[in-house]
């Protein structure tokens, strides 16, 4: 036995040999209730207890003696088995457990550290306790029993664990992916602590909810992914969030037998700030998370923090990266959505001002002609009064071209301008094509070109249904056009019907077929290359050519607006120069004419044919 003195000095020594591992529950000796040191057998090497005199303890009789004599606790075997496991793992633990003294069952928060001495194994314990409460016999045995139930980590568990856990710090650390980090993390824990439900949630700076964003849970458990976690309902993960400090509790709320089951929730943290929470479900029993497992899951919540942060940092770089690509994409198709306007400006401008410089010396021509053979008739320069009559049939002829040039500016001008107004009438198909003959029949002859119109047969008239005036301007402008540019050969006008459906202006009818003019020529040609600028507004092939055959341009635009105002198409094939060309375009008909078909015997197959009238 040692007196007080001997006491106090022998448990100093023990507390200054207590160099054990960094433990947050520590509890200081002069704020704990009780303090005492003993060996893996129980006995007790130096005590202290504050209330030890007003409940009739004796320490000095304590010293050096074996556990559970005055004062001991409860359910010897479990406790030293716990003090065993803690000297051959050198890992402290804290936990509740009850002591009885004489009658009375007092439980304590009682922390055990292993004390370590240089070059040799732990044999000695000091246990520190902070009382809690009083209990009664029954709820000292359920604490025990609890306690009992508390799985027992061998030290291949502990190496087990470690391996795990390292494993998922590993894996996180070799990722920049958020959603692998969030899944590998529950993955690892639940598989290494064997936890019934596993969550993980990000944390934004002052939320109200988080967002279950990755899970482990057993097959039978419903899935808790993507729903919400309340931090104002549930304070626990509040505090959690609040005090980086994993906060564990046993609830019996949504557990449909009604039995206790433990909650583990741990902030993951960057610089001292959380970014994540961690929450860990045991449905199937109620679970003390012991310190081994607190550490373990303490220091992965740190990597998993500092690996979101990372991983949250890249993906905002990332995007941002992506969105500065998308605006450099965006301004450069603004840049070359400019230049294509500009370069279509300046070609719109070049060609607006060769059809200026092209239409000025166009009016001038026919202007020329009626003041040149006016003038010669007001000075009498006509000997007799055929040669009279000869100067002003001229000059009416350059009235009427310059009429034209002039009606073809203006109509491309209500065109571009949209003002243009068609009125729809039935137009016979025969009357149509009887005045562009009369009209053109002998241009073509004074060139000495052949000029045929083929028609289809049919039992009654083909009406179309469109604007007279108009598509008579359409065939004239096409006839001329083919007249102009053919030096030999010939001009042929055919007309087909074809049954098609078509929408129509203002008709009623449904299923009419469209009539098919072809304008064809043996000319020029066009080259293949150019041809697409034919139905440009003030647009020529080359100047050259507009000079030397003469005309505006813009006939093939406006017959090409004309068409398509009465519900039509225009269609220009040519081979390339030299071939030739056809224009094509198409007409509603006002209704579906009976067809006709006439035999015709061939002589060498027997076949029958149809064939073609010529209106000549």
């Amino acid at each position: 036995m040692t007196s007080s003195g001997d006491f106090s000095l022998s448990l100093t020594e023990s507390i200054d040999l207590a160099a054990t591992k960094t433990y947050d529950g520590f509890l200081p000796t002069s704020q704990a209730d009780l303090v005492f040191t003993q060996d893996r057998t129980g006995d007790y090497q130096s005590f202290y207890w504050r209330d030890a005199k007003r409940h009739g303890v004796e320490p000095e009789h304590l010293v050096e003696g074996r556990v559970g004599a005055a004062f001991a606790p409860v359910a010897i075997d479990s406790y030293l088995n716990r003090v065993c496991r803690i000297l051959d793992y050198v890992e402290p633990e804290r936990f509740n457990y009850p002591f009885h003294c004489d009658s009375d069952y007092l439980v304590f928060d009682l922390v055990i550290s292993p004390v370590l001495v240089p070059n040799s194994a732990a044999t000695t314990v000091i246990v520190t306790g902070q009382f809690l409460y009083a209990a009664s016999r029954d709820q000292a045995l359920e604490l025990v029993n609890q306690l009992g139930h508390t799985p027992c980590l061998t030290n291949h568990d502990s190496k087990r664990y470690r391996k795990l856990l390292n494993q998922v710090a590993w894996n996180i650390r070799r990722t920049l992916d958020l959603d692998t980090i969030w899944q590998q993390t529950v993955d690892g824990l639940g598989e290494a602590l064997d936890v019934s439900r596993c969550l993980i949630c990000p944390y934004p700076p002052s939320a109200t909810e988080l967002e279950v964003v990755a899970e482990y849970c057993h097959a039978s458990l419903s899935s808790m992914l993507g729903t919400t976690l309340s931090l104002d309902q549930d304070s626990y993960l509040s505090q959690a969030l609040a005090t980086h400090k994993p906060i564990a509790l046993t609830s019996v709320e949504a557990n449909l037998a009604n039995q206790p089951y433990s909650i583990l929730a741990v902030a993951t943290c960057y610089q001292d700030q959380p970014n994540g929470l961690i929450v860990l479900h045991q449905f199937d029993r109620s679970r003390v998370w012991n310190d081994l497992e607190i550490n373990l899951i303490r220091e992965l919540a740190d990597q998993v923090g500092t690996g979101i942060a990372h991983a949250t940092l890249f993906a905002e770089s990332q995007n941002l990266a992506a969105e500065f690509g998308r605006l450099n994409d965006s301004l450069m198709q603004q840049h070359q959505d400019l230049e294509d306007a500009r370069q279509q400006a300046e070609e719109a401008s070049r060609r607006k001002s060769e059809f200026l410089a092209n239409t000025s010396h166009e009016l001038r021509t026919p202007l020329n002609g009626m003041i040149g053979f006016l003038k010669l008739i007001i000075d009498g320069m006509a000997d007799d009064p055929a040669e009279q009559m000869e100067f002003i049939q001229e000059a009416h002829n350059s009235a009427v071209h310059l009429l034209s040039l002039i009606n073809d500016i203006l109509d491309i001008a209500k065109i571009e301008s949209g003002k243009m107004q068609l009125d729809f009438t039935q137009v016979k198909l025969d009357d149509l094509l009887t005045a562009v003959e009369n009209f053109t029949r002998t241009q073509a002859q004074q060139k000495g070109l052949s000029f045929e119109i083929r028609t289809p047969v049919t039992r009654d008239e083909v009406v179309l249904y469109g604007n007279y005036q108009r598509l008579l301007q359409v065939m004239l402008n096409l006839v001329g056009n083919a007249i102009k540019f053919t030096h030999e050969g010939g001009i042929t006008i055919t007309a087909e019907v074809i049954q098609k459906s078509a929408v129509i202006h203002d008709h009623d009818e449904e299923n009419l077929g469209m009539a098919k003019i072809s304008v064809a020529d043996t000319g020029i040609g066009v080259s293949l290359e150019k041809q697409d600028k034919l139905f440009q507004s003030f647009s020529q092939l080359d100047g050259s050519r507009t000079r030397q055959y003469g005309g505006t341009g813009l006939g093939l635009a406006i017959s090409q607006k004309l068409v398509e105002a009465m519900d039509g198409v225009v269609n220009f094939y040519s081979m390339g120069e030299g071939l030739g060309s056809t224009v094509t375009f198409t007409v509603p008909l006002y209704q579906d004419p009976v067809m006709v078909v006439s035999p015709i015997q061939n002589s060498s197959d027997g076949l029958i044919y149809e064939s073609d009238t010529q209106l000549t």
